[in-house]
């Protein structure tokens, strides 16, 4: 990338001033589970792209996907700068022992911790994309059958199994009897009277999985008004939704991460935005409503990695847009440029020759206070100004 020029003051005028991206060195990039192949190649071609080396370690949950990477990264790219390391926690472990230039890990708050320790050893930087409890608040007024089926698409696309997916819904009680033929009608076109016969409904990734969400739906004291039906040899929950939940319930916890969806009924926009603010910092927000005050209002009082209005995921597909987490949804970001700048450091780089030296008198001892006067006028940065 070529340097970037900076603006100068009148002292460092005929300066060479800019930043210049360099490489961090080697990369260790921890992908998930879920989307296993994107979110190895991803934050990889920001890596590559700012020039550094590549250390990958994908997950052994997604046993097949592992072996593939392992077996086509070393097959078509330079196996002295980008290498694979297969293996579960304890090889996880033994790997984070070396020291890397920069750590990028895709995963859960609790094994972003041990991370940050391992990290901490060799105060190595590192970008966390974590997730949370990603809230979809509905207020007033709404195109029901469209904000339905957007609904629908975001929480039960690769069953629920997004960082990013809608994981409860915040609504008024009119809202809610409206929405809830809605979601069964967007439901039905989208997997058919039976979803388990449908093929583009996906599966849970592992019983271990599976196990936790029938568990986590188990424990509910809502009501289950649309699905709830499980297969545990096929790894299969159907698309669940779930109301009259309370803010105590099992289903607003911890992050559900599968195909259940739990609606709360609020009273007011303030209270549904309260209630999302007295939360952890999400890494995306959704607001449904065709009243622009209703949208800008959630969007000047909330905080979130991302922000969406009447659709959902679909931000974090603009190249353009940085992805990442705020607080504990994650540190840092990447995407397009944002990942190239995430893997590079900014070397600030000033270019100076030996002319004008009796001009330094100003800042060499003896000091006296006309000299200060004179240092800090040349110093500062004035709009237009021009060497004569």
């Amino acid at each position: 990338m070529q340097p970037q020029h900076v603006d100068t003051n009148l002292a460092t005028k005929l300066d060479g001033c800019f930043v210049r991206r360099q490489p961090l060195g080697v990369v260790l990039i921890i992908a998930p589970w879920n989307y296993p192949l994107q979110l190895v190649l991803l934050p990889m071609i920001g890596a590559i792209a700012a020039g550094n080396c590549v250390v990958i370690k994908p997950s052994e949950v997604s046993a097949a996907t592992e072996s593939l990477v392992a077996e086509l990264i070393p097959k078509y790219m330079c196996q002295d700068c980008y290498a694979v390391v297969r293996g579960g926690a304890d090889e996880t472990k033994a790997l984070l022992e070396n020291r890397f230039d920069h750590i990028f890990y895709t995963g859960s708050s609790v094994v972003a911790r041990s991370i940050l320790q391992a990290a901490s050893i060799h105060l190595t930087p590192v970008t966390l994309e974590l997730g949370g409890k990603c809230p979809c608040l509905i207020y007033g007024r709404v195109n029901v059958t469209a904000a339905a089926r957007r609904l629908v698409w975001a929480k039960f696309f690769n069953a629920g199994q997004s960082c990013v997916a809608p994981d409860y819904v915040l609504c008024s009680q009119d809202t809610l009897s409206a929405l809830l033929p809605a979601l069964r009608e967007a439901l039905k076109d989208f997997y058919g009277e039976d979803p388990y016969t449908c093929p583009d409904l996906a599966r849970i990734v592992s019983h271990q999985h599976w196990t936790r969400l029938v568990e986590l739906l188990g424990k509910s004291t809502g009501k289950v008004v649309v699905g709830g039906d499980s297969n545990q040899d096929d790894k299969y929950i159907a698309p669940t939704v779930v109301v009259d939940v309370e803010e105590s319930d099992a289903l607003m916890k911890t992050e559900i991460f599968g195909p259940i969806l739990p609606i709360m009924t609020v009273d007011s926009l303030e209270k549904g935005i309260d209630f999302i603010n007295q939360r952890e910092k999400p890494l995306a927000l959704y607001v449904f409503s065709d009243e622009s005050p209703v949208v800008n209002t959630v969007l000047e009082n909330s905080s979130s990695g991302g922000f969406c209005a009447n659709d959902g995921i679909v931000h974090m597909t603009l190249p353009g847009l940085p992805f990442g987490g705020v607080g504990a949804s994650g540190w840092g970001s990447y995407h397009g440029i944002w990942g190239f700048e995430t893997f590079s450091h900014r070397r600030a780089c000033l270019l100076r020759g030996w002319a004008m030296e009796r001009f330094n008198v100003l800042r060499y001892p003896p000091y006296r206070d006309d000299n200060l006067s004179w240092l800090r006028w040349t110093t500062s940065v004035k709009s237009h100004c021009r060497l004569m």
